[in-house]
C-alpha cells in the first residue's frame, strides 16, 4: 500500500519525504480545503513536484472545495498549470470541477475526494466510468463494506482511505457548523472547527432538561476521535486498499515526520511479517505526537464521540529539527520548545532506533556559549554524545 503523507509547507513536504511516505498531498493558496494552512504559491509547487520526483515519489495537488460559481475564477488556467507541472493527479471532489479538469487537461489523473461521499458500488462504478483513477471513499464504510466496492470495481481502480488522523463530526466532512458560526465556509476552505468546542443542547419543548449531563470537564457532543488505524494495516490491505492516507496539513513538523515515520515501520513490517502483531516500539510512536483520544472511525463499526475533552494530549514535546548531520559531534539545529544544557532528550530518525542523547554543550551560531535556548526557533549548535543527522527530531518526555 502507498503511505500517502499530509503537507502543508515545504519543510513539511522534506520531512514527509525523509521520513517514508511514498506520495504526498497538498494545495496551492486556492482551491484547496486547509485555507489555514502555509500552502504553496505557483514557484513553490513547481519546486515540490521537482523536489518530490527526484526521489521518485509521487505529489498529488487538491481541488476539493464545493465551490460556487465565483470560484471557478481562474481554475481552468491553474489546472493547465498543474497539468504543465507534472502532477501525478489532482484530488477532486465536485463534478463540475472534474469537468472542468476532463476538458482542459483529459491526461491529468483524477482522484475523487472523500469529500463526494463515496458510499456504494454503483457511486464508485459511475466515477470509473467517468475515467477517474482512483477514489478516496467515504470515512463511514466498514472493512466489509470497502471488500465489496473493491469486489465490485474494475481492477484498475485504485482505492485510498484515511487511517490516521483527525475525523470530522460531519458526514465525511461537509459541515455548515463553521459556516452557520463564525461565516466561514468548511466546505471552501475555511472551517474553525466549531465541533470542537463546549456544547449543552437543550430539546425545545423541555424547559430546563438536558439529554446530555454536563460534568466538570464539560460536554463536547460534537467531537469525534482521532482515527488510528496503525495496528490493522493488514486488513486496510486485505480489503482492496492501495493508498492509506494520513490526515494532518495543519499539523505540525513534527507530527508530520512522526506519524510518517510511525506508519513507514508498520508498513514495512507488515511485508517482512507473516503475523502484523506489531511491536509496541512502533504502536507508541502514534502517542508520542499530539492527538485526541484514538478509535478506529467506522472501519469496525460505528464511530465515537468523544465526550471528555477536545484538547488533544501527547507524551512527548517537539524541542528542536536538526538542520545538519553533526561533525565531531557538534550540529546546527532550531529551536521548538526551550531546552538546557545538559538536558536529556530522545533522538526521532530515520537511521537509528530513538536513542536517548544529552546535550552537553550549547553553542549561539557566532561560537558564543550559552546554557539556555528560549528563543523561538533559534539556531544554535548543539553538542552531543551521539551522532544526529538532518531532519532528525529532538523530543523531550512530559514529566
Amino acid at each position: 500500500m502507498e503511505l500517502l503523507a499530509p503537507v502543508g509547507d515545504k519543510n513539511k513536504l522534506k520531512l514527509a519525504i525523509h521520513y517514508g511516505a511514498d506520495a504526498v498531498y497538498l494545495a496551492s493558496k486556492r482551491f484547496g480545503l486547509r485555507t489555514f494552512a502555509g500552502n504553496f504559491d505557483e514557484e513553490e509547487l513547481r519546486s515540490a513536484v521537482e523536489y518530490v520526483h527526484s526521489f521518485g515519489k509521487k505529489i498529488y495537488i487538491t481541488i476539493n472545495i464545493l465551490p460556487h460559481d465565483s470560484d471557478f475564477d481562474g481554475l481552468e488556467d491553474y489546472i493547465k498549470m498543474l497539468d504543465n507541472l507534472g502532477v501525478d493527479a489532482v484530488i477532486v471532489a465536485d463534478l463540475g470541477v472534474m469537468r472542468v479538469v476532463k476538458r482542459v487537461a483529459p491526461n491529468l489523473n483524477i482522484h475523487i475526494s472523500t469529500q463526494a461521499n463515496v458510499l456504494n458500488s454503483e457511486t464508485a462504478n459511475f466515477y470509473a466510468e467517468m475515467g477517474v483513477k482512483r477514489i478516496i471513499l467515504a470515512r463511514e464504510l466498514s472493512l466489509e463494506e470497502i471488500k465489496q466496492i473493491r469486489k465490485n470495481l474494475p481492477t484498475d481502480i485504485e482505492l485510498e482511505c484515511f487511517a490516521h488522523g483527525a475525523m470530522c463530526i460531519s458526514y465525511s466532512g461537509r459541515c455548515l457548523l463553521s459556516t452557520f458560526m463564525t461565516g466561514r465556509d468548511a466546505n471552501r476552505g475555511a472551517c474553525v472547527q466549531s465541533c470542537r468546542w463546549n456544547y449543552t443542547i437543550r430539546e425545545v419543548n423541555k424547559t430546563n432538561e438536558y439529554p446530555i449531563e454536563e460534568d466538570e470537564k464539560g460536554t463536547y457532543i460534537l467531537n469525534s476521535h482521532d482515527m488510528c488505524m496503525i495496528e490493522h494495516l493488514d486488513k486496510l490491505r486485505d480489503a482492496g486498499i492501495s493508498s492509506i492516507k494520513v490526515e494532518g496539513r495543519m499539523k505540525s513538523e513534527y507530527y508530520v515526520a512522526n506519524i510518517i515515520n510511525a506508519y513507514r515501520q508498520a508498513l514495512d513490517y507488515m511485508y517482512t511479517h507473516k503475523d502484523y502483531n506489531l511491536p509496541e516500539s512502533i504502536v507508541g510512536e502514534v502517542n508520542k505526537s499530539s492527538h485526541r483520544t484514538y478509535s478506529t472511525g467506522f472501519f469496525f463499526g460505528g464511530a465515537k464521540q468523544n465526550l471528555n475533552t477536545s484538547m488533544p494530549e501527547a507524551d512527548y514535546d517537539f524541542v528542536a529539527i536538526v538542520l545538519e548531520d553533526s561533525k565531531d559531534g557538534k550540529a546546527l539545529v532550531e529551536m521548538r520548545n526551550r531546552f538546557l544544557v545538559n538536558s536529556v532528550l530522545e533522538k526521532l530518525s530515520k537511521f537509528e532506533n530513538n536513542d536517548i542523547i544529552h546535550i552537553n554543550k550549547i553553542e549561539t551560531e557566532l561560537g558564543e556559549n550559552i546554557e539556555d535556548v528560549k528563543v523561538v526557533q533559534q539556531k544554535v549548535y548543539v553538542y552531543t554524545d551521539k551522532p544526529l543527522h538532518k531532519f532528525d527530531i529532538l523530543r523531550r518526555k512530559k514529566s
